[in-house]
């Protein structure tokens, strides 16, 4: 009886600790474990465990890596749904990088309105950046029924903002940037008693994470960084909600 008792024992303690190996660690634990690893300077914003094989998405500003249960291995790539063709890493990334449109400071961007201008968008671009200067002479020159706020985010060269303070001063905003942008015609120099929003519209694009021009936001406060051409534009406008 007492080597029955014995082997019951021995069976119960086997299966509580089997039940303890499979529940995973908890996304506080793994941050504990993955932080220091990363490196000093390195700050994880959030753990979420995915259902993806038991990987655990690891969050840094706006980038997406995957990890591990004992934060090993560190993964830096994109997950596909093969069935649907779905990028789940770019999914996700493009929903923890949404920001709220009416927040943005729309005083400090020069506005466009072409047709109704039912559909908004708001554009960060550098004067000088030849693929906003190609957004501009294409996309956007065949869009309409849409109302365009043109930030001014100089981050290519200390010409950008001299350009960007004569564009912002001249008399007509919305012609002098499009003079520039479509036709190359330089503004005139700003008197020296007006001021341009440059370093106002520079720090909001560091606090929305904008590391190129251009970047273009919807009214959902989705955004796509780079451009696109007309009938790509089109399409996101069908999947925004105005």
């Amino acid at each position: 009886m007492r080597k029955s008792k014995s082997v019951l024992l021995s069976l119960s303690v086997l299966m509580a600790s089997c039940v303890g190996a499979q529940n995973p660690p908890s996304p506080e634990a793994i941050k504990k474990l993955i932080e220091p690893r990363l490196g000093v300077n390195v700050k994880v914003d959030s753990i979420t465990e995915t259902p993806y094989s038991g990987l655990y998405e690891v969050r840094i500003g706006n980038d997406i890596l995957y990890t591990d249960k004992t934060a090993t291995y560190l993964i830096n790539g994109h997950i596909f749904n093969l069935t649907t063709g779905a990028d789940l890493t770019r999914e996700r990334i493009d929903d923890i990088s949404k920001i709220k449109f009416s927040d943005l400071p729309l005083d400090k961007a020069i506005k466009t309105v072409k047709g109704d201008g039912s559909r908004v968008i708001a554009v960060f671009e550098d004067p000088n950046c030849g693929y906003c200067k190609r957004l501009r002479q294409t996309t956007l020159k065949e869009t309409d029924n849409v109302t365009i706020y043109t930030f001014m985010y100089n981050i290519l060269s200390d010409d950008s903002f001299v350009k960007s303070k004569n564009i912002w001063c001249a008399p007509d905003r919305g012609k002098a940037w499009d003079d520039w942008m479509v036709n190359g015609k330089a503004a005139p120099a700003a008197a020296a008693k007006c001021d341009a929003p440059n370093d106002e519209v520079l720090a909001l694009g560091h606090k929305l994470g904008i590391q190129g021009t251009p970047a273009i936001f919807f009214a959902d406060g989705s955004r796509i960084p780079g451009a696109i051409d007309a009938k790509s534009l089109e399409e996101k406008f069908k999947k925004v909600k105005q």
